[in-house]
Order: structure tokens, then sequence, then C-alpha cells
């Protein structure tokens, strides 16, 4: 068994063919897909986080509207930019969804990939302290937020508050107990999936890594899948930790879903260079179905992950996007034993 969920990237455009004109497009059609993918079977609704970006940005009220509207599925990010973030004000934001959904939430969150604008963390009022890189700044931030979930008392009291305390040092609430163990980090290499088991998270690994050692990419990332719980099980977390994968995955069973993807089919790795170093992007699969299965059933990672996050194309619109995650769970998840 595998879970399977869906990742959005929420872009909206008012370009032909586009069925999200707007962000309120995207927010409203985000929560519908959801409920619909709960209905089929689908095990997690995850959503891209981009600032200064024609795509969706504030998680919070999103996942907290899709936890209401929901009972089963998970429903997460991939990923938070946390050099973007207060980790005192989301640390209250993530307790309420997580408590609103009944501990379904599972946040990946990450020192972020290239953005729309130039260091723009600054326009949010944060700057890495001298010395420090912008990864670095996004660490910090990250330890302050993990130590704020554990529920630990820490602030002095008022002697005179507005409301009457309890005796000793006050937390952050709402505190939703759990939510410490479903944080994932959104890792690109061998070494920060490393650093990601000794900090106690889960690991998200998307279709791209910045790094490139010649192998193809699903061995490269099958590679950081074993880094990852090799140094797990050197410490003493007390729990099993999760592993989640994205493709862009497409199973070609009418017309429609040939007009679209079907040139998707001979997809193949890429090797590029961002932030000035150089990344290996894995491709996208395209195909009737049984030859899907094949090709499905060499992808390492795939194999090695206990969470498969498929990338839907948003702007096509819920009905369509629904069919797409259909498609897999009916004609491919099975043959594979993901069902």
């Amino acid at each position: 068994m595998k879970n399977i969920g869906f990742l959005s990237f929420g872009h909206w455009s008012s370009g032909q063919g586009s069925q999200t004109r707007s962000a309120s497009d995207v927010l409203h059609q985000s929560i519908d897909l959801a409920v619909a993918a709960e209905e089929i079977g689908v095990d997690g609704a995850y959503f891209r986080v981009h600032h200064f970006a024609q795509q969706l940005a504030s998680p919070f009220p999103l996942l907290s509207a899709i936890g209401a509207r929901t009972s089963r599925i998970e429903i997460g990010t991939g990923v938070i930019d946390m050099r973007y973030e207060n980790p005192g004000y989301m640390a209250e934001e993530s307790g309420a969804a997580d408590l609103i959904s009944e501990g379904r939430l599972q946040l990946g969150i990450s020192r972020g990939s290239p953005e729309q604008v130039i260091e723009g963390y600054k326009y949010f009022g944060y700057d890495p302290a001298h010395g420090e890189t912008d990864a670095d700044l996004a660490r910090r931030h990250t330890a302050d937020y993990l130590r704020m979930l554990e529920g630990n008392a820490f602030a002095e009291p008022n002697p005179r508050p507005m409301f009457p305390n309890p005796p000793g040092l006050l937390r952050l609430e709402p505190h939703s107990p759990g939510l410490r163990e479903r944080i994932w980090w959104g890792s690109g290499t061998r070494a920060t999936a490393e650093w990601t088991a000794q900090q106690g998270m889960n690991l998200m690994s998307s279709t791209l890594l910045t790094e490139d050692t010649g192998v193809p990419f699903h061995q490269l990332q099958a590679e950081q899948i074993q880094v990852f719980r090799d140094e797990w099980a050197k410490h003493d977390w007390a729990l099993k930790p999760r592993v989640s994968v994205s493709r862009s995955i497409f199973a070609l069973v009418d017309e429609r879903d040939r007009a679209y993807f079907g040139y998707r089919g001979q997809d193949a790795d890429q090797v590029g260079y961002i932030d000035g170093g150089i990344a290996r992007f894995g491709k996208s699969y395209a195909a009737e179905p049984d030859a899907l299965i094949e090709q499905l059933a060499a992808d390492e990672a795939i194999a090695a992950a206990d969470t498969l996050l498929l990338t839907v194309p948003n702007q096509l619109g819920v009905d369509y996007n629904v069919h797409l995650l259909e498609s897999i769970l009916t004609h491919v998840a099975p043959a594979l034993g993901w069902r």
C-alpha cells in the first residue's frame, strides 16, 4: 500500500483555456478538488506556496477550510518557504488548522525554491544575521517553529493580565499535540536529507534535486531516501519516519488526455542550473495505462517512498483533475501494489 495524494501549484491566469482566472477561483477550486479527491479515495491534498506570484501563498486559511469540509484526507503543503515565516505566528496558525482538521495536517517546509523577486523575504521583515546565509535563516526559523510546536511553556506571564493565567510560564495557543511529528522538510540533496533526519522531520522530495552525479534522477532520489533512513536509524525519535516523492504522471485513457499530455510521453531527465548550481530534474510520465505501469515499476524512488504526490494541472479545472486522479487510482495503482 502507498499513500497517494495530489500536489497543486495553485496557478491562476487569464490565458486561453484557463479555468482559474483569479485567486478566488483557485482558492474555491482547491477546496472543491480536495473534497472530490477524498470522495474517490485519494489520501492527501497538498499545495505549493509561492510569494509575489499568481499562485497560492497563504496556506492556513485554505487548509483550515479544507479541514472543515473533509473528514479523512490528509492536508498539507509542499512547501512553505521558512525564510518568509514568523515562527510564533506560524505555530499558532498551524495549530489552529490542525485542530480544525482533527490532526490531519502534514506540513512540508524548507528553505524554499527560487522566488519571483530578489530576496523577497526581506520585504517580510527578515534579514539573515551577520554571517548567515538565507538557508541559515530558514533553518533558524525552523528550529524556533519546531520548538514552539513541542508545547513547552517559555513566556513570562504578565503579573496584571487582562484574563487570569494558569500558574507558571505560558506557551503559544492553540497547541495541537502531535503536529510536531507531522512536519516534513523539502530536501533537494542527500546532505539535506541527512540533516532532515537529524532534526526528526519527515522527508519530502520533489521532481528536482540540486545536485547531479550522472545517474538517472529516480536512482539519485532513491539514494537520498536511503541516506535519510540510515541517519534516522541513528536517533531515538520514537516514531517511524515518512517519505514522499512527487511526480507528474498522466494515464492516457481518453482523447482529452492524449491531446493535453500525449507529447509528454517522450520526456526524459534534464540537467540545468538553479541559484548558480547544477540540478537534475525528473521526467514526467504520460502513457497508456499498461505502458505507464511498466515505466513506474522501474522508478526506484517511488518504490522506496511511502507517499506519492501527483502534481495536477490545476488550471484545467476540478472535474478534469478528478478524472486524472481517478485514472491513476483505477487503472495504474492496483497493478503496482499501491492499492
